[in-house]
């Protein structure tokens, strides 16, 4: 039982000084100014801190079998990562095997997210269409708490799904009341490019964007948003990298188009010059899909964000060590994708967002956790500072800094692509389910202490106004 004390609360919809008492239950109990202690409370001194909802990652892959090798942050080390950078939720990505089933795969990551040192929900992944994904689509809906499925445009004769399959599980998920996610890149399209550049001996780092140019998202995108206009579903589209995709989100949604839209910080402040060091491994590190972007796509993307046209930010948390990235030295196609983040997401967007005067302490509480909350039909009970609401907080310090090294950091992998990162901001205390488990640089998370998160369809819309 804790009393946060002396603090400067943060929400989406405003600042106001505030105590908050966290019960033995988890939950905040009471907020107001100035509360007593009560008898067996444990105080902890937010003086000169923002206290704000803990951070959601929407979008992370703990432990996931890509490409010919494990991601190298599970379900415990990635979630304990994530607590001590202020994210205390997050939203993995059951993917079945090829022509497999949804539940098996389901009940294979709920296995292995019982580590879990946070809360943790699903996606499920759609790959294919039958008669079995039809029927499971809608046990997984009512019977195991899952309200979104993702789809891959990309990856082509893994992952990918064609758009007659893509059609069939967005009209099933709209009878269902749930929401349909999507990796637009023209997956046809990056395999011609793919198979043509390596023919002409593009065999490295640098030849991944070239692959894979913002075009190919583009079209994606728009392609995605009107099929989904074609069925009057919504959709999320993940990981927008480009301007294309975000004037074509923003079009849509001028057009009364129920589409939202996901950014990684990652995007923000890296571009494509990180695939031309000299040293192979080094731009190795940075492969991941869709890949950096020319430097103009940045204020497509921080536009968006300003203006409420995109409303999240995620990682794609996807850690592959050196020597895994080493399994493509002759073949940039099987790099593994993929690059890690939890552990810095909040503060790359603190520093260059709200430090920058980009984004205020609000919009920057919006993007990091209360709208994906609403997107995915888990607020107030996330993403929220109020009576009831399960007391996941963070204590965030806004003028402190903290230079980013993987000497540091704690996620399970030997790299961090921010590397010497000087960034203002940081989480002092996180806490979970009503405990501190993250005390200025004192990580104290548990083992199997995350809990699933069970998220219904929405059954009325209090999306629509993000």
């Amino acid at each position: 039982m804790l009393h946060i004390r002396g603090g400067t609360v943060v929400t989406a919809e405003c600042t106001q000084r505030a105590d908050i008492l966290c019960d033995k239950a988890g939950l905040i109990a009471s907020i107001g100014p100035d509360l007593e202690t009560p008898t067996g409370y444990q105080v902890v001194d937010a003086g000169g801190l923002l206290v704000m909802p803990g951070g959601i990652d929407p979008h992370t892959h703990m432990e996931m079998p890509f490409m010919g090798s494990v991601a190298t942050d599970d379900f415990y080390t990635g979630t304990a990562a994530g607590l001590a950078g202020g994210t205390t939720s997050i939203l993995d990505f059951v993917i079945p095997g090829s022509g497999g089933g949804l539940l098996d795969a389901w009940r294979a990551w709920r296995d292995k997210a019982a580590k879990a040192a946070a809360d943790y929900g699903f996606h499920v992944a759609i790959t294919h269409w039958d008669d079995q994904v039809h029927r499971e689509m809608k046990i997984l809906v009512n019977s195991c708490g899952v309200n979104s499925f993702k789809h891959f445009m990309a990856y082509k004769n893994a992952l990918m799904i064609e758009d007659s399959d893509f059609l069939h599980s967005m009209r099933r998920a709209g009878e269902l009341g749930a929401i349909c996610t999507v990796h637009a890149e023209n997956g046809d399209a990056v395999a011609y490019l793919q198979k043509d550049l390596m023919d002409r001996g593009s065999t490295g780092p640098d030849a991944h964007p070239l692959s894979r140019p913002p075009s190919v998202e583009g079209e994606a995108t728009q392609r995605a948003i009107t099929l989904a206009g074609l069925l009057g579903v919504p959709l999320y589209v993940v990981h927008v990298s480009t301007e294309e995709a975000t004037r074509a989100i923003a079009q849509a949604r001028l057009n009364g188009q129920e589409v939202y839209g996901e950014v990684l910080p990652q995007h923000l402040v890296f571009d494509d010059q990180v695939y031309t060091a000299s040293d192979w491994l080094k731009a190795a590190r940075y492969v991941m899909s869709p890949p950096f972007r020319p430097a103009h796509h940045q204020k497509a993307l921080w536009g968006g964000l300003m203006s409420g046209q995109l409303q999240t930010t995620a990682t794609d948390h996807c850690c592959f060590c050196k020597e895994q990235k080493e399994i493509g030295r002759t073949d940039f196609t099987r790099i593994p994708n993929g690059t890690p983040g939890i552990e810095d997401r909040m503060s790359v967007l603190w520093h260059h967002g709200v430090a920058t005067g980009k984004l205020t302490p609000e919009q920057f509480v919006a993007l990091t956790s209360t709208n994906t909350a609403r997107i995915f039909n888990m607020y107030p009970r996330k993403g929220a500072l109020v009576v009831g609401a399960d007391a996941d907080i963070v204590l965030w310090d806004s003028t402190g800094s903290r230079t980013i090294s993987a000497a540091t950091h704690h996620q399970n992998v030997d790299y961090n692509i921010y590397e010497g990162m000087t960034v203002i901001g940081l989480a002092r205390k996180t806490i979970s389910n009503g405990k501190l488990v993250w005390d200025d640089g004192d990580l104290r998370s548990v083992r199997g202490a995350g809990r699933y998160l069970e998220r219904p369809v929405h059954t009325r819309g209090p999306r629509h106004h993000l």
